[in-house]
């Protein structure tokens, strides 16, 4: 168990900084399409399916600046830019399959208890 005499605030914030980037929907979901190899910018957006080009282009540079994702640009016209999973990212990959598995499982009860929830507030 952890107390508080464990308490390591330099710690807490890497922790913090850390979750921020890969507890993010997008990044989830960029993580979890980037799993079979690379794809380009448009067929990630397209997959993903209603994030806006600006806020795909956030997230993929966020996860590439993290060292999970590699953006290769090949010089074609017009030129062709792929985004692939780096193996710190690939080692990423199982904790959020994890996640997403639970979320898919479990989206009716929780959907259940937020009916439940906002009833008895009403």
């Amino acid at each position: 168990m952890l107390t508080l005499s464990h308490h390591n605030p330099t710690a807490c914030r890497a922790i913090s900084d850390v979750l921020a980037r890969v507890g993010d929907k997008w990044a989830v979901l960029v993580v979890e399409l980037l799993c079979n190899g690379p794809l380009r910018f448009t067929e990630l957006q397209r997959s993903i399916g209603n994030i806006s080009q600006k806020m795909l282009t956030t997230t993929l540079r966020g996860l590439e600046r993290d060292g999970l994702v590699t953006r290769t640009v090949y010089p074609t016209i017009p030129p062709r830019v792929d985004y692939e999973l780096t193996t710190l990212g690939r080692g990423l990959h199982e904790p959020v399959k994890a996640l997403s598995d639970w979320a898919r499982a479990n989206i009716d009860r929780i959907n259940d208890a937020r009916r439940v929830f906002d009833a008895e507030r009403d």
